[in-house]
């Protein structure tokens, strides 16, 4: 029984991983903190498959350089709360407007919680990089 559980647990880490880094992976066209969906896309893949564990620090190292880029500018911020305006005000008229393509509340809601997660990833990065050098002692 604990063997298929620990099997199932790997599957589901795997799936949930790799559709992180495809996600992850897409959105690196998009101003904002892409790769930190593709670490946490590897980190679960390589708990699923240890063998990957070695691409874990190489990809950590990438997403915590594109953390400090995607904030360090005011023009990179506005950027990326454009970009995550324009999910949000997207999924709000693909879940209102019936004769847009693929309309409706499903693809409206996955465009908003797209846009919220690009804000809580910039606010995350933000956090990260400018409290670190606002902290006392640094």
């Amino acid at each position: 029984m604990a063997r298929s559980v620990e099997s199932v647990r790997r599957v589901v880490l795997g799936v949930l991983g790799a559709a992180l880094v495809v996600v992850g992976a897409a959105l690196l066209v998009l101003p904002g903190p892409g790769l930190l969906l593709v670490f946490a896309g590897v980190v679960l893949l390589a708990r699923a498959v240890p063998a990957l564990d070695r691409f874990v620090a190489p990809v950590r190292k990438q997403a915590m350089r594109a953390v400090e880029e995607s904030v360090s500018s005011p023009w990179r911020i506005a950027g990326s709360v454009l970009a995550g305006l324009c999910l949000i005000g997207a999924g709000v008229v693909w879940g209102l407007v019936p004769q847009v393509p693929f309309a409706g509340w499903g693809t409206g809601a996955s465009l908003i919680v797209s846009g919220l997660v690009l804000f809580a990833l910039l606010l995350w990065s933000y956090r990260r990089v400018h409290g670190a050098r606002n902290a006392p002692g640094r």
